[in-house]
């Protein structure tokens, strides 16, 4: 009894223990990591990047749009992309998951949320916020002189999937929605009107340093559910869909599906890598406000927080085990 007990635990022990070491794979052919056009995407493609570099791969960096990303992955022309914000529903995404040719890598692990923002004292000039219904009667002071009738809202760029104006036409408020040309540029619209203290409205995101710099708050929307984009008669307008909050959450990775095949070692790394909110937000602001690049400021990351990611490494390659 004693020597089958003594054999049992061994099986246990084995199941439960570390996982076998997958093979590196082909690694004299770069991995090729899209990247997008907004601060935090490339500082998690770059600390993605480092990780793979570390375990023994050459990495290609490559700018694509966020449009035309997709069909780019399905090609194998590029193999990962480390951001996809799901909750805006990018175009070509969930048609490029369905068609089999792109494979999910599993959530990235930021508490990402977009949103409608204003900056503080705009509660002031308009009761009744954070209320979204507040907007109704307050919708002029948006305006580019205060007194018109249309409020001016900035929205996400166009080529970003999803401007997120379309909240706004959903619950029928009176703005006139133009979209942002960069993110650059939706920062300096923040930083004029919080100098002049005049009224701003956008589509914003968490994490990133202007949040907090400039004490931005989310507008109240109804409360977010899948039903809202299938059926006009939930929500407060009855003859649209899409009137109600972002979903939160949902910054997915995803990659080639020859991936795995090709670079197993790569494949696990990627796929096991998580990034939270506290890690990325204030090397966004390193980049945007202190002028650091973003490969300098993800190989500090990197450097100084070894025992976060080394342990991936580890796992999917077998180096470093006793």
């Amino acid at each position: 009894m004693k020597i089958k007990a003594f054999a049992a635990a061994l099986a246990a022990l084995a199941v439960s223990g570390t996982a076998e070491a997958a093979d590196m794979g082909d690694t004299g052919t770069p991995i090729r990591l899209a990247l997008n056009n907004w601060t935090g995407q490339h500082l998690s493609t770059y600390i993605a990047g480092g990780m793979l570099e570390e375990a023994g791969y050459t990495v290609e960096y490559v700018e694509a749009s966020l449009g035309g990303v997709f069909p780019q992955i399905e090609s194998g022309e590029l193999h990962a992309i480390m951001e996809v914000w799901t909750s805006s529903s990018p175009e070509g995404y969930v048609e490029a998951l369905e068609g089999g040719d792109m494979v999910d890598l599993g959530d990235l692990g930021l508490d990402a949320r977009n949103g409608v923002v204003v900056p503080p004292y705009v509660a002031q000039m308009c009761p009744g916020l954070p209320d979204w219904e507040a907007l109704r009667d307050c919708a002029a002071i948006f305006s580019a002189d205060g007194k018109g009738k249309k409020g001016r809202y900035l929205a996400y760029p166009e080529s970003w999937g999803s401007p997120g104006g379309d909240r706004i036409r959903a619950l029928g408020l009176p703005f006139d929605v133009v979209a942002a040309e960069s993110e650059a540029a939706m920062i300096e619209e923040f930083q004029n009107a919080y100098r002049e203290k005049r009224p701003v409205i956008a589509t914003f995101w968490q994490p990133h340093w202007a949040m907090s710099t400039y004490a931005l708050q989310f507008v109240r929307l109804p409360k977010y559910d899948p039903v809202c984009h299938t059926d006009p008669a939930w929500g407060p307008n009855p003859k649209e869909t899409g009137d109600c909050d972002f979903q939160r959450g949902g910054v997915a990775k995803a990659a080639w599906k020859g991936l795995k095949d090709r670079w197993p070692a790569a494949y696990e790394i990627l796929k096991n890598y998580q990034l939270s909110i506290w890690d990325q937000q204030p090397l966004i602001g390193l980049v945007d406000v202190r002028g650091e690049t973003v490969q300098g400021a993800a190989r500090g990351w990197l450097a100084v927080n070894r025992a976060k990611w080394m342990p991936v490494i580890e796992e999917a390659t077998g180096k470093g085990r006793s």
